[in-house]
């Protein structure tokens, strides 16, 4: 059996620099070339960019265009530094756009709002975290992601064929549909924890329980946990904007922020019962260990108590006395063997009358 979903921890940030203007990505460097790519929309036209190089990044121009840059490749440090300089973004905002063991958080700077949270990635047998960074202003919108993936692709699809509101919205909007994809995630990934828990099926008697079994359970619960500890951020982002102290959420986009929020309450609720499900699974395996490791002593102990009596028999006959009558009988030896028998089919039957088996 598999041990499950396992964590793949990334190394510390050393913030004992000599230099505080160079800045180290935290996370594992995939072989994957930066990418760039740059949105620019309104409600009548959109123009896509992709591969851009990175000395070629103008500002945005305040017209009447929206702006999304999407950025692939945490790894070139130096590169993703220079990029953020350009747009005035400080510097720890890039010391936690690199530092993937940045706890998900949500500031305000001074031009615009900087949230940073955690995505997750399916890859073979692992469940590994991405962290994603979000800066986001009055027309503009860039994202930061560890490597390429399709959380977002439907976005881009409705940006390209205009489809709903995204283009005759704000950036705002933009962030509320990258949200909406992240949860989005942690649902399936919770519906796929719970899937690998029903197909333990700790209660068949039949079924051996391997130790493997208990360690994805930790593995899960530990999971769980980590996940709790990403959308809680989430929700309290939701819960500022829902106070309406951001200032880049337009008030008639509210509405889909607190869409936000329910999400988040409905993942927090969804990991209070899976974490309640793998504590009684927990329990369960150690409590069906148990009742087999009884049912294991219990034969063994009917075994011992039947023949317990036989081999007193065959101790006294086997001992090597002169004077023992029995066995110059003729029919001793058959006579012990009735014994014998007697002895058994009486036992069997008194202990089946006990209920011991």
């Amino acid at each position: 059996m598999e041990t499950g979903k396992t964590f793949r921890k990334p190394p510390l940030l050393n913030r004992k620099k000599t230099d505080p203007g160079k800045f180290i990505f935290t996370g594992n460097k995939p072989a994957e070339e930066l990418d760039i790519q740059l949105f620019k929309y309104n409600k009548g036209d959109c123009i896509e960019t992709k591969n851009i190089s990175p000395s070629s990044i103008e500002s945005f121009q305040n017209d009447n265009f929206n702006y999304w840059l999407n950025l692939y490749g945490l790894n070139y440090s130096d590169t993703i530094a220079s990029i953020c300089s350009r747009f005035d973004i400080h510097n720890l905002a890039i010391q936690d756009i690199l530092d993937v063991n940045q706890r998900p958080k949500f500031q305000e700077f001074e031009g615009y709002s900087f949230l940073t949270l955690k995505s997750i990635v399916p890859l073979n047998n692992e469940l590994v975290t991405e962290q994603i960074s979000i800066v986001f202003g009055k027309n503009f919108l860039i994202s930061f992601q560890e490597r390429k993936a399709d959380f977002f692709e439907h976005l881009r699809f409705r940006l390209r064929e205009d489809k709903g509101i995204i283009r005759e919205s704000n950036c705002d909007y933009l962030l509320y549909g990258m949200l909406e994809s992240i949860l989005d995630n942690y649902f399936r990934t919770l519906d796929q924890l719970e899937s690998d828990l029903e197909n333990l099926n700790l209660t068949d008697t039949k079924k051996e329980l391997l130790p493997n079994t208990l360690v994805m359970i930790e593995n899960h619960k530990k999971f769980v946990h980590f996940i709790q500890k990403s959308i809680l951020p989430l929700k309290e982002f939701s819960q500022i904007v829902e106070r309406q102290e951001s200032k880049y959420i337009e008030k008639k986009n509210l509405k889909y922020f607190l869409e936000i929020k329910d999400l988040c309450l409905t993942l927090l609720d969804s990991c209070d019962i899976l974490q309640s499900s793998l504590e009684s699974s927990t329990n369960l395996f150690f409590s069906v260990q148990g009742h087999r490791m009884n049912q294991v002593m219990k034969t063994l102990t009917i075994v011992s108590t039947i023949f317990i009596p036989l081999t007193f028999l065959t101790g006294i006959y086997g001992m090597n006395f002169h004077n023992m009558p029995e066995i110059q009988w003729k029919y001793g030896y058959a006579a012990l063997w009735l014994l014998i028998v007697l002895i058994f089919t009486g036992m069997v039957l008194y202990l089946k009358k006990m209920k011991w088996f």
